[in-house]
């Protein structure tokens, strides 16, 4: 993996680019120096007076705080050059207003699936079935393979339907987006009070037990490992998950689920900690983070996805229940299961 495509964990599970602010550096289509690839994306950073005598490893790693001492010395090595396009050094001493150059190869944006079924539409309202592996917006690593940038696509760039809420790349399924500025706050507003009642579906290994209960445990961000992690924490935030099993299979449970509050991973850290894992989760299954890392480095291998059971999280955003932002007359809107989780059921 070339240096610059590591930077920082992407929010949604799978480690990305860190998406860089104009605060810390900005991409010009600057010429690349002689002897790097035309292609290249040349970053720069400009030397201000307090930074005037530091070190170059020291001044990149406060331009980008998220970057330890040692991955700061890689990144230079591996891309920091002079305007002749000779290589620089860590130890190398930078000067009030000079530029920083840093060359990174152009990145080819990984190919996800880009279409989605309309499952209700108005003037006010899009309500969508949104394919796993999708992401929703913009990161360092996809910018035109997301559900906001199809959405442009299909709708037009100046005014297209704006999403209101949020579901992982991996979890497939129902996406509510206001296609007014009207709908969008009062679509948003009722998302924040929880007045949106959804319900997912997920596959999970072993039986929940009762087959129906509440989960009450409060998650906090993992204080070690994987900063992208929750667990449960009794100095956490409150978080309630309601469940039913629908079903069982071959050691294994349909489960129907509703969060009573929207924590991050909420559903995949309930499951989990009773003993219930969903079914491909490279995060919370049986192995804790190691699948995780381990698709990091090698992808999708025969013997990995033979150990995760599923290519992605078997998790479903089956449906949802919400007083229409115009005249708050009752919605209540399905997403099928999709064919993975379909298939992945009846072939246990």
């Amino acid at each position: 993996m070339h240096p610059l495509h590591s930077f920082g964990q992407g929010p949604e599970g799978g480690l990305r680019r860190r998406k860089l602010s104009q605060r810390e550096a900005s991409d010009e289509n600057i010429a690349p120096p002689p002897g790097k690839d035309p292609d290249s994306i040349v970053l720069t950073f400009v030397v201000p007076p307090d930074c005037g005598g530091m070190r170059l490893d020291r001044f990149l790693q406060r331009r980008i705080p998220r970057l330890s001492r040692t991955r700061a010395q890689q990144v230079i090595r591996s891309c920091a050059v002079h305007a002749d396009g000779r290589a620089r050094r860590p130890s190398d001493i930078v000067r009030d207003g000079e530029v920083v150059l840093v060359v990174r190869e152009r990145f080819v944006e990984p190919e996800v699936p880009r279409d989605f079924d309309v499952v209700f539409e108005d003037d006010a309202v899009l309500a969508l079935a949104k394919p796993a592996g999708l992401p929703m917006h913009r990161t360092a690593t996809y910018h035109r393979n997301t559900l906001s940038y199809v959405l442009r696509e299909r709708y037009g760039m100046s005014d297209p339907p704006r999403i209101a809420h949020r579901l992982d790349r991996e979890t497939s399924g129902l996406v509510l987006c206001a296609k007014t500025r009207e709908a969008e706050r009062v679509l948003k507003e009722h998302f924040e009070r929880h007045r949106v009642h959804k319900r997912y579906l997920a596959i999970v290994r072993g039986v929940p037990s009762p087959r129906v209960g509440t989960i009450d445990l409060p998650l906090a961000a993992v204080k070690e490992g994987l900063h992208v992690c929750m667990e449960v924490s009794e100095e956490g935030a409150s978080a309630m998950t309601r469940y039913r099993v629908r079903a069982v299979r071959a050691g294994h449970a349909l489960v129907e689920l509703s969060p009573k509050s929207g924590r991050q991973h909420q559903l995949r850290v309930h499951l989990a900690a009773i003993g219930t894992p969903i079914v491909g989760d490279k995060l919370y299954g049986p192995e804790g983070t190691a699948p995780f890392l381990e698709m990091i480095e090698t992808g999708m291998t025969p013997e990995l996805l033979q150990r995760l059971g599923h290519p992605r999280q078997a998790l479903h955003a089956h449906s949802a229940a919400f007083a229409h932002p115009s005249d708050g007359r009752m919605m209540r809107l399905t997403a099928r299961l999709p064919a993975d989780m379909h298939h992945l059921w009846h072939s246990l």
